[in-house]
C-alpha cells in the first residue's frame, strides 16, 4: 500500500479542483477519511486470509465500495444538499475520487497480491503494469525505519511531485 500520508495528499490534490464555495474543514477531513478508509481492512487479517473477499486490498479497496461510502458521506454530512442535485453530485464525486485514488495508488505499488478494484463483480486482484511505488509496511514501527525512508523517497517522486505539479497548475488555472 502507499502510506496514509500519500493517500491524504491525494484527497487534498483532488479537492483543489473544487470551488472554494464547496470546500470547508469538513470537506477536507472527510475527503482524507475516504482516501485512507480502505486500509481499515487490515483489521481483517485477524479473521480471514489476505486473499479473501474481505481481506486486505479486497472489497474495501473496490470502486463499488468507494461509491457506497461517497453516497453515505454526502447524505449524512451534507444533508442540506439534495443528493442528486448539482452540489450533492459534486460532493459524491469528490468523495468517490478520494476513495478510488486509494485502490489506484495501491495498484502502483510493488508489493502485495494486487487490488480487487472491481469487487464484488470481479474479485480478481489487479496491478498496473508499471509499479514504481515501494509498498509501505502495515506496521508503524517498520514505517519509521531505514525501509520507511525508501518508501518516503519513492512516494515523493511518484506521488508528491505529480500532486505538487497538479496543485501548481490548478493555481494558475483558477487565476
Amino acid at each position: 500500500m502507499a502510506s496514509v500520508f500519500s493517500h491524504a495528499l491525494m484527497a487534498i490534490t483532488i479537492g483543489k479542483s473544487y470551488s472554494s464555495k464547496l470546500t470547508s474543514a469538513k470537506f477536507w477531513i472527510l475527503g482524507s477519511v475516504c482516501a485512507i478508509l480502505p486500509d481499515a481492512d487490515v483489521i481483517m487479517f485477524n479473521f480471514v486470509d489476505y486473499d479473501h473477499f474481505l481481506g486486505h486490498r479486497g472489497f474495501f479497496h473496490s470502486l463499488f465500495f468507494c461509491l457506497i461510502v461517497a453516497i453515505l458521506i454526502t447524505a449524512v454530512f451534507f444533508r442540506n444538499e439534495k443528493l442528486f442535485g448539482p452540489n450533492g453530485l459534486k460532493y459524491c464525486l469528490f468523495f468517490f475520487l478520494c476513495g478510488a485514488s486509494h485502490g489506484l495508488l495501491d495498484m502502483l505499488t510493488n508489493g502485495g497480491l494486487g487490488v480487487a478494484i472491481f469487487s464484488p463483480f470481479d474479485n480478481h486482484r489487479y496491478f498496473f503494469p508499471f509499479r514504481p511505488i515501494k509498498v509501505s509496511p502495515l506496521s508503524i514501527q517498520r514505517f519509521f525505519s531505514h525501509w520507511g525512508l525508501g518508501i518516503i523517497k519513492s512516494e515523493l517522486i511518484w506521488i508528491g511531485i505529480p500532486c505538487f505539479a497538479y496543485l501548481l497548475l490548478m493555481k494558475f488555472v483558477k487565476k
